[in-house]
Parts: C-alpha cells; sequence; structure tokens
C-alpha cells in the first residue's frame, strides 16, 4: 500500500476492481464501440456505411475524452508537486532536490 492511498486505499480494499473498471471505460468500451461501428459498416448497405461511420467516431470520441482527462489529471499532479516545492522553497530557502 503506497503512502499516497493512505487510509482511503485501505478502505477500499486492494482496488483491484477499481482498476479493471477504469480499463473497461478506458480501452474496452471504445474498442467494443469502434468494432460495432466496422461490423455494421461491413455488413450492411449503403446507409449502414454513413451509421456504422457515426459509430465508429463515438467509439474514438470515448477514447479521445478518456485521453484528455488523463491529461488534465497529470496536469493537477504536477501542479501539486509544484505547489509543494515552493512552500519548501519558502521554509528552507533552497529548491528541494
Amino acid at each position: 500500500m503506497s503512502a499516497r492511498t493512505g487510509a482511503a486505499g485501505r478502505a477500499r480494499g486492494d482496488g483491484r476492481p477499481r482498476r479493471l473498471l477504469l480499463s473497461a471505460v478506458r480501452y474496452v468500451l471504445p474498442a467494443a464501440v469502434t468494432v460495432a461501428g466496422i461490423v455494421i459498416m461491413a455488413l450492411g448497405g449503403e446507409s449502414d456505411v454513413e451509421g456504422g461511420a457515426s459509430i465508429v467516431s463515438a467509439g474514438l470520441a470515448i477514447y479521445f475524452l478518456n485521453w484528455l482527462f488523463r491529461i488534465g489529471v497529470t496536469g493537477d499532479r504536477e501542479r501539486e508537486r509544484e505547489e509543494a516545492a515552493r512552500e519548501y522553497f519558502d521554509r528552507h530557502g533552497r529548491w528541494p532536490s
């Protein structure tokens, strides 16, 4: 158990169900939607190609929204580390190593 998870991490257990759910939402859901769109395009008629393309676009949109969210969360963590380093600098007069 890492120091970052603390008591909240211990209360939830080992976190495997949460990680599985995150992986499913991040990768399996967009892949399933995209594959469904490709299957519809391959097996359908002319109008189904347009509908399948829309479904493929929706699957890609799900993936890229998840990606943008992860990028935003990473930026938040970096800002928190920067703020902690600035507070350390204010207290000790030197940048933490």
